[in-house]
């Protein structure tokens, strides 16, 4: 999808990136730099292609910005765990992501990267340490599982002028179903051997749920959330591990491996957040985050 072009703009911007970008993007307080945690994005129009360009990375690394252009226009900075999405009209672009940027500004004076975006289809690239300026791209599954957890950057405005809106498709649609995590598992436990009968009541009622829905899936998301408690690294890995069971109960029933893929939020998306008094009791009014999410597209209304 991407080549070298050998034709490099021997002109840095000089003097028009006074506008101090950079400077911005590098010092944004991190809770101002975030806004909400990724969410699968739907399916664009024919006219239009869909980027999401993610950083690797926990939110909150003091690592700097890797700087975003889309056509030699700065569009956002990326910091670790940041995400940002947007569509461009289909055909031939240039893009990149530059760590360390200052004080050349590469990706507004460089056409190194150039892609063929083609109508209706989403790209997934992701940025780190390793691909300073190359996209990196990635299946969806793949990239969905990394961006558990992602939040959108939302602290720089785009100056990129081929970024547009995106015009989502009409009739594709999304249909959440939600599993109790205590129906499924005891309290801290997450693998196949730890579900509860009812967890496998439960299981088997969904999937005759979407068979009897004749819901014929484009795509399955199992997304496993957890309570508070804990580190934000070690919610993150139990919401996975309880996703990963899930997607195998589902495997199990019949659902095909290819459209059904696992996820963590972690404890970043409650249900309920105003839990006082003694463990116990905070324990019990944080069973509503404690839940798994089978997130299935159609492409008709349910």
């Amino acid at each position: 999808m991407f080549k070298r072009n050998n034709t490099i703009t021997a002109a840095l911007c000089g003097a028009v990136l006074f506008c101090g970008l950079p400077l911005t993007v590098q010092a944004a307080p991190v809770e101002k730099a975030f806004a909400s945690t990724y969410q699968p994005v739907a399916a664009v129009s024919s006219g239009q292609a869909q980027v999401v360009y993610y950083r690797t990375g926990q939110p909150g690394q003091a690592n700097g910005s890797a700087h975003v252009y889309v056509d030699r226009e700065f569009h956002t900075g990326l910091l670790p765990g940041g995400f940002t999405a947007f569509c461009v009209a289909p055909g031939d672009h240039t893009l990149g992501a530059y760590l360390n940027d200052a004080p050349q500004y590469q990706g507004k004076s460089t056409d190194m990267y150039r892609a063929e975006f083609l109508g209706g289809k989403t790209y997934f690239l992701r940025s780190d340490s390793g691909s300073n300026g190359a996209p990196q791209v990635v299946s969806r599954m793949d990239a969905e599982r990394e961006l558990a957890g992602s939040r959108m950057q939302v602290h720089a405005l785009s100056r990129a002028s081929a970024v547009e809106s995106c015009r989502y498709q009409q009739g594709a649609t999304y249909k959440d179903y939600t599993l109790s995590g205590d129906v499924l598992f005891a309290f801290g436990k997450s693998g196949y051997q730890d579900i509860t009968s009812g967890g496998y009541a439960a299981v088997r009622e969904l999937i005759s749920q979407l068979n009897s829905d004749n819901a014929q899936p484009k795509r399955i998301q199992v997304i496993g959330h957890t309570d508070p408690f804990g580190s934000e690294a070690s919610n993150q890995v139990l919401g996975l591990k309880r996703a990963q069971t899930v997607r195998r109960l589902l495997l199990d029933g019949g659902l095909p491996a290819s459209v059904v893929s696992a996820t963590s939020a972690g404890s970043h998306e409650p249900v309920t957040e105003d839990c006082y008094g003694s463990k116990s009791e905070q324990v019990q009014c944080n069973a509503p985050n404690r839940r798994v999410v089978v997130r299935v597209e159609t492409p008709e209304q349910l």
